[in-house]
C-alpha cells in the first residue's frame, strides 16, 4: 500500500444517502439561480455587465472609477444609447447589481458541486456507476455558464435586449439541470435503502409528460424573452378575442409560432392546460406507484402556477407575481422528475 493510499480518508463503504442530500442542496441553489434570473430579466438588467470574466468578475466595482468604467461600458451598447440613454450611475448600479448576483450565484453553484464532488471521489464515497453520471451533471453545470456569457452577447450589438432563443435555452438548461440533480439523489436515495436497487428508467408515458411540459416552459420561455406577457392584461380573452389581433406572418411557420408576441403568448396561455392534464394524470401514477408525495407536490405546483400566470397576466406583469410565476415553473419540473422518477422505479 502506497504513501498516497495511508493518508486517503477512508469510509468503510459508499454514501449515496449523503450524496443525495448534497445533490437536493445544489438543486436548492440552482432553483435560486433560476428565481435570480427572474429578477434580472424583469428588471432589465441582463446587460448591464458587458465582460465576462469567470474569475475577477466576482469582485463588484469597489471604488468611483471602477463604477464608473464599468458604466461607460454599458453606455456604448444599443439598450442604454436606445432605450436607458440618460439613466443615473445609480441606476445603472441597481441593475448592476442584479446581473452581478445572478453571476455570483452560478460561481457559487460551480464550487459548491465541483468540491464536494472531488471530496466524494477521494474518499471513494460515490456508488459503483453513478461517477460518470456526476461528472456529466457538472460539465453540464460549466456549459450552463457558457451559456449565459452567449446569451448576453447577442444584446450586445445591433439588438437592445437578448435573443429570446438563447434565453430560452438558458432558462431551459437550467431547468434540466435542477431534474437531473433531483432524479439522480431518488436513486442514490433508494440505493441508500436497498444495496441492490436498480435505477429508476424513463418510461414512456412519463418522457411523454415531461416533453409537453418541456414544450410549455419553452414558450414561457419565448413568452419572456420577446416581453410577449404585454400584449393582453385581460383573461380568458386576450384584448376581447380568443385568439387575438395583430397576428403576423414573419416568413415561415417556426418563425411565426416563435417569434410573434401575440401567437408566443396565445399558445403559451392555451398549452398551459393541456400542460396540466399531462401533469396531473402523471400525479396519478406517481400515486398508485406508492408516491404519494410526488402526487401531492405536482398537484400542488401545477394549480398554484396556473393562478399564478393568470395573476401575473392580469396584472400586468407585476414583477412580484411574474418572479413567483418563474420560480414555481422550477418548482413544476422539481415535481415533475419526482413523478417520472416514481413511475420509473424497477424491482431491484
Amino acid at each position: 500500500m502506497t504513501a498516497l493510499a495511508l493518508r486517503r480518508p477512508a469510509w468503510p463503504s459508499p454514501r449515496p444517502a449523503s450524496i443525495a442530500r448534497w445533490l437536493l442542496a445544489v438543486a436548492a441553489l440552482v432553483f435560486c439561480m433560476v428565481v435570480v434570473g427572474g429578477i434580472t430579466r424583469l428588471t432589465e438588467s441582463g446587460l448591464s455587465i458587458t465582460e465576462w470574466k469567470p474569475i475577477t468578475g466576482a469582485i463588484p466595482p469597489l471604488t468611483n472609477d471602477q463604477w464608473m468604467e464599468a458604466f461607460r461600458l454599458y453606455q456604448q451598447i444599443p439598450e442604454y444609447q436606445e432605450i436607458n440613454r440618460g439613466m443615473s450611475l445609480s441606476d445603472f448600479q441597481f441593475i448592476f447589481f442584479w446581473e452581478w448576483v445572478h453571476r455570483l450565484l452560478g460561481r457559487l453553484i460551480g464550487l459548491a458541486f465541483a468540491l464536494p464532488l472531488i471530496w466524494f471521489a477521494w474518499v471513494r464515497a460515490i456508488p459503483a456507476g453513478y461517477g460518470p453520471r456526476l461528472v456529466a451533471l457538472l460539465a453540464l453545470g460549466g456549459l450552463q455558464g457558457a451559456i449565459g456569457w452567449w446569451m448576453v452577447t447577442s444584446g450586445l450589438s445591433v439588438r437592445t435586449d437578448v435573443s429570446h432563443y438563447r434565453l430560452a435555452v438558458h432558462l431551459l438548461t437550467a431547468l434540466f439541470i435542477i431534474g437531473g440533480l433531483i432524479w439522480t439523489a431518488l436513486d442514490l436515495f433508494m440505493l441508500a435503502r436497498n444495496s441492490r436497487a436498480r435505477p429508476a428508467a424513463l418510461r414512456p408515458f412519463a418522457l411523454v409528460v415531461l416533453l409537453i411540459l418541456f414544450a410549455q416552459l419553452m414558450f414561457g420561455a419565448f413568452t419572456a424573452g420577446l416581453d410577449a406577457g404585454y400584449v393582453s392584461s385581460t383573461w380568458p380573452l386576450m384584448n376581447d378575442h380568443f385568439v387575438p389581433e395583430g397576428i403576423e406572418w414573419l416568413g415561415s411557420l417556426w418563425a411565426t409560432l416563435s417569434s410573434d408576441p401575440y401567437l408566443v403568448h396565445f399558445i403559451h396561455r392555451w398549452w398551459a392546460w393541456a400542460a396540466a392534464a399531462a401533469l396531473i394524470l402523471l400525479a396519478r401514477r406517481a400515486k398508485r406507484a406508492g408516491r404519494r408525495g410526488a402526487s401531492i407536490a405536482i398537484n400542488a405546483a401545477v394549480g398554484t402556477q396556473i393562478a399564478l400566470g393568470i395573476a401575473t397576466v392580469i396584472s400586468g406583469i407585476a414583477l412580484p407575481l411574474a418572479v413567483l410565476h418563474q420560480a414555481v415553473g422550477a418548482l413544476v419540473v422539481a415535481a415533475a422528475a419526482w413523478g417520472a422518477h416514481a413511475v420509473g422505479i424497477r424491482r431491484a
